[in-house]
């Protein structure tokens, strides 16, 4: 099916901005929280994303000015109404035609259509006149239910209105009712966007797997941008500590979203992973730890609570102040929390609520990994592997003379 000349330019300008950027299809789809495969639709033309923010995060990922996010804008809202006129035409063929058979009541009129049928017959008695003895048999059969029919075809008539008069009201007042549950069901937007990156390491660099394989069976430890492919292909668990990222913005540039509260809720509990854990590093020590949120998950009811940050990039150490909530964000003054989740008893499936208000609505959002749940698991006890280079091949910690 060839493609809409609207859609196919959006595309174009997708393609061009990822082509800038140089990143894959993965890396920036986890940036963008989307999937490669989703984000490859996007450039191809198959796909026009049904909101423009998606679209707007990538623009801003790949440097694009004030100028090319107007152009790329009005170039989705022409594909989106091309793909909105592409999806219409499924609904077209409305059963308004079956109205037709909504007639129905009409049929029935005819019923009283015997009625006029003896009239023809009518000479024929009228004939019979002549015969005296005749004519009073046939009169009593014919002639005198005349006016019955004629009455009771009026009758049937007007009861055949009736019905279709009545019949209508009925089905348009049922009508109504889904039109007005409908709104009731769909929620209004809301005032802000939000997005999470679900596979960090510490620094950049410093992260530990558990992955149910034997050492020649795990491929060499990716590049940070490139974890997630490595952990999907390997069903890998983060080991320890998992680190998210949420970045919120809001879509007005006045009206700011307040964010109250980050809630943690503990889904499933069980033993740690029996299995063998991966270090994506030998350690390899960030010079500047970002402020964050601390979650014990062994604590019964863990808490996200604010921890300060260090910077020592420079000659003397600076702490970065943790800043509790509530937070404020617009359009123009998005805020990330970073979220450093911990555990060393458990394998625990978990997930955030984040709590906000906007212009007298408030709400909650459940923040998860792509609709499941974050999954972090304890690594004590477990055979720890570090990656040799120059052997090429997994070495355990007392090999490379690490500590486990």
């Amino acid at each position: 099916m060839p493609k809409d000349a609207a859609v196919e330019e959006f595309a174009g300008l997708v393609r061009a901005l990822k082509a800038r950027d140089g990143r894959s299809y993965e890396a920036l789809g986890r940036r963008l929280s989307v999937s490669a495969s989703t984000l490859h639709r996007y450039c191809s033309g198959a796909t026009v994303p049904e909101e423009f923010t998606v679209v707007d995060r990538l623009a801003l990922l790949c440097g694009a000015d004030e100028e090319e996010r107007r152009a790329l804008e009005a170039a989705w809202t022409e594909a989106d109404r091309a793909r909105r006129r592409a999806a219409s035409p499924a609904p077209t063929p409305v059963p308004a035609v079956p109205a037709a058979p909504e007639s129905n009541p009409e049929p029935s009129a005819p019923e009283p259509g015997p009625g006029p049928a003896p009239d023809p017959t009518a000479p024929d008695p009228s004939a019979a006149d002549p015969s005296a003895p005749e004519a009073p048999r046939a009169r009593p059969r014919r002639g005198a239910p005349a006016p019955l029919l004629v009455a009771a075809a009026v009758a049937l008539v007007v009861l055949a209105l009736a019905a279709a008069l009545l019949g209508h009201p009925t089905r348009t007042a049922s009508a109504p009712a889904p039109a007005s549950t409908a709104p009731g069901r769909t929620a209004a937007p809301l005032p802000f966007t939000w997005s999470i990156g679900s596979q960090l390491w510490e620094g950049g660099c410093g992260h530990t797997y558990l992955v149910d394989r034997a050492p020649r069976a795990v491929a060499p430890p990716p590049v940070a941008a490139d974890s997630g492919a490595w952990a999907g292909t390997h069903g890998a668990v983060n080991g320890g500590e998992a680190l998210v990222r949420i970045t919120v913005q809001g879509r007005s540039p006045s009206d700011a979203v307040v964010l109250h509260a980050l809630h943690v809720r503990v889904v499933d509990r069980a033993a740690p992973l029996p299995w063998n854990a991966y270090r994506m590093d030998n350690g390899c020590g960030g010079a500047v730890t970002p402020r964050h949120f601390a979650v014990d998950l062994d604590r019964p009811r863990p808490l996200a609570r604010p921890v300060d940050g260090l910077d020592a990039s420079g000659a003397e150490v600076r702490k970065i102040p943790a800043v509790s909530f509530p937070y404020k964000v617009t359009s123009s003054d998005p805020e990330e929390l970073l979220v450093s989740a911990r555990t060393a008893g458990c394998d625990c499936r978990w997930y955030l609520e984040l709590e906000w208000s906007a212009g007298g609505r408030t709400g909650t959002v459940r923040i998860t990994d792509g609709g499941k749940p974050f999954r972090t698991s304890g690594t004590r006890g477990r055979p720890a592997y570090v990656h040799d280079s120059a052997e090429g091949r997994w070495i355990t910690d007392s090999d490379s003379g690490q500590t486990g």
